[in-house]
């Protein structure tokens, strides 16, 4: 029964401090909540939790305040995610539904993300390298180069200018290339890249090269390796931040200051890292210290994937300071993350 009760406590410290921003003392606990015993059996309960290394004091007065072992037993074992309310849910939806493009809709989830939870939010572009090939499009340029269009299954398209070989004989393979002739070439790569992820691609456009003769094998080998280069690119990933300035509205206080968090944010490529690891199909969260990244050890990260048909492609997230409230943040990020992979194929 102890072990219950003091945990009781810890869950009322941490919504309290989450609330007041003030440490919480026995006498706050006694008044605000019904935890059905004296005021005495509260600071005994206390004083085992910062014994335990939950709570911590942080100056000379009798209050407390959550450390990060004390927020992630709250995440782990108390805290009580609340879901979003039918007319939050239809927001969401008709905000996001109403985006016109890809960029529309990944900005549009991120400001979300930020007005509901007041803190930072963080989207990931799906990644080409775990997209699938929805349709590509060739349109002629010149006699030696063509546009190459591709329009992934998670909405990005992607530009590239496809250079032509030259024949043995020194002409340009595009010298011939008629709209009949693009037209059926197009097809080709269409059909054989119905459905397929870039691991795949390698092997069916090798059968599309094989297939188109010696005439047009060379502009076919030219598109193909365009194609699976442009969808294995490892440098394009790419991020929308949107709240940035909601950290100095929270009134939330660091230690090292704000400047840190602010320059950790700036590092796209560290974000990048830290939203891959926590891609899951659930909602993870790093907190404090567990983010081991300079900057963000007096954030956490709330993070979940995003994709269609149970296949992750990206993800998304929430980053605030560690005296944030979890089951909130938690039921928002969830919540945008699951209309979002239901939007995207659309």
């Amino acid at each position: 029964m102890s072990e219950e009760r003091r945990l009781e406590v810890l869950r009322a410290i941490v919504e309290d401090y989450v609330t007041t921003r003030e440490p919480v003392g026995s006498r706050m606990l006694t008044e605000r909540h019904r935890l059905g015993v004296s005021p005495a059996t509260i600071r005994n309960d206390m004083a085992a939790l910062e014994d335990a290394g939950y709570i911590a004091q942080p100056h000379t007065s009798a209050g407390r305040v959550p450390t990060d072992a004390g927020y992630r037993v709250f995440v782990d074992r108390l805290a009580e995610v609340r879901p979003l309310n039918v007319p939050q849910k239809r927001a969401i939806e008709t905000f996001l539904s109403e985006a016109i493009d890809l960029d529309d809709v990944l900005t549009r989830a991120g400001r979300l993300i930020a007005q509901l939870t007041g803190q930072v939010a963080v989207v990931q572009y799906p990644s080409l390298r775990r997209s699938g090939l929805r349709h590509l499009e060739l349109v002629p340029v010149a006699d030696s180069r063509i546009l190459v269009v591709v329009i992934t299954d998670t909405g990005r398209v992607e530009q590239r200018y496809c250079e032509l070989p030259v024949r043995p004989d020194g002409t340009d393979a595009g010298t011939d290339l008629d709209e009949g002739t693009l037209g059926e070439l197009r097809a080709r790569f269409n059909a054989a890249a119905a459905g397929k992820r870039l691991a795949d691609l390698t092997g069916v456009f090798a059968g599309v090269v094989e297939s188109v003769g010696p005439r047009l094998s060379g502009v076919a080998q030219a598109v193909a390796d365009l194609v699976v280069e442009t969808l294995g690119e490892e440098g394009e990933e790419r991020i929308v931040l949107a709240g940035t300035a909601n950290l100095a509205r929270s009134g939330a206080t660091f230690e090292q200051g704000l400047s840190p968090v602010l320059e950790a944010l700036e590092e796209q490529v560290v974000l990048l890292g830290l939203l891959t690891e926590m891609a899951t199909d659930g909602v993870g969260v790093r907190i404090g210290h567990e983010n081991r990244l300079d900057g963000l050890t007096e954030t956490s990260v709330v993070a979940s994937g995003y994709g269609s048909d149970g296949d992750t492609v990206a993800s998304l997230g929430s980053i605030g300071p560690t005296r944030m409230d979890y089951p909130g943040t938690i039921a928002s990020v969830r919540a945008v993350a699951r209309y979002l992979s239901r939007v995207l194929p659309n």
